[in-house]
């Protein structure tokens, strides 16, 4: 579908999938991996074939195994801080993607390659899905979100002791501590996904759409401010034909047909 020399995306009946396709770096997140994440994002967020995406990465050691550390060992203070407002920007632009997204995690999720699940709406792990933030034992701190998105998901606490200690979590303490929503065996990861992708697609896009904007939007709001804007973005889809066609689709037992609009 596009070409990207570290990158892949493909979509198939409305399911993108995108791949980090930097396998014998274990998918690290070097400067051009980041730039071209940025470009396949705006691409994405103006595709209307794509009704959710899936992020995941090439082979089955990782995810992504972090930012590339042998590009980073040399910046100076100046080039730190673009390199973390660049990669913050990048991955928000990923958090705030109009379609829904899944994480697929095969392996190792460290340092950046956490964080860009973090960005994603929903987190799947497999059963050898490793997970962390170990930037604190190479004298940096987490930089692409880290320390904001992981408490807002895990709470402050637990966020706390798995950025001090930086030590590593294996997947079935990722889904008990609320990191992960699934986790499946590693052979059934890529259907897994692709499940949970076809669960959500089947409604009325729209509505997903702007579920997910008033979910992001209220977590930054009193909640007085987010009731108020959810009974108007409630309000206005009135509008639309996918809610008479939903309405109309229960009351007479049968199957909608979803136009997005």
């Amino acid at each position: 579908m596009s070409n990207y020399n570290y990158l892949t995306l493909t979509e198939e009946n409305g399911i993108g999938v995108l791949t980090i396709a930097r396998p014998k770096m274990l998918n690290a997140l070097s400067t051009e991996v980041m730039e071209e994440l940025d470009l396949v994002l705006e691409q994405i967020e103006n595709d209307f074939n794509i009704q959710v995406l899936i992020v995941t990465g090439a082979g089955e050691k990782a995810f992504v195994a972090g930012a590339d550390i042998a590009e980073m060992k040399d910046k100076n203070v100046f080039d730190g801080r673009d390199f973390s407002a660049f990669g913050n920007s990048v991955f928000t632009k990923l958090a705030d993607l109009r379609q829904p997204t899944i994480a697929a995690i095969n392996g190792f999720a460290l340092g950046g390659g956490c964080e860009l699940a973090l960005a994603c709406d929903i987190r799947l792990g497999s059963t050898n899905t490793k997970l962390g933030q170990p930037e604190v034992g190479l004298g940096i701190i987490p930089g692409f979100g880290g320390t904001q998105r992981l408490s807002r998901i895990v709470g402050i606490g637990v966020a706390k002791e798995l950025i001090f200690t930086g030590k590593n979590i294996n997947a079935q303490e990722g889904l008990r501590i609320g990191l992960l929503n699934q986790v499946v065996p590693n052979e059934e990861l890529e259907m897994s996904a692709r499940k949970m992708a076809e669960s959500i697609q089947k409604n009325a896009p729209f509505a997903v759409e702007l579920s997910k904007e008033v979910i992001n939007a209220g977590a930054e709001m009193t909640l007085a401010d987010g009731l108020r804007f959810e009974a108007e973005v409630f309000g206005s889809l009135f509008s639309t034909s996918d809610q008479k066609e939903g309405m109309e689709a229960f009351v007479n037992k049968r199957k909608p047909d979803f136009k997005r609009g």
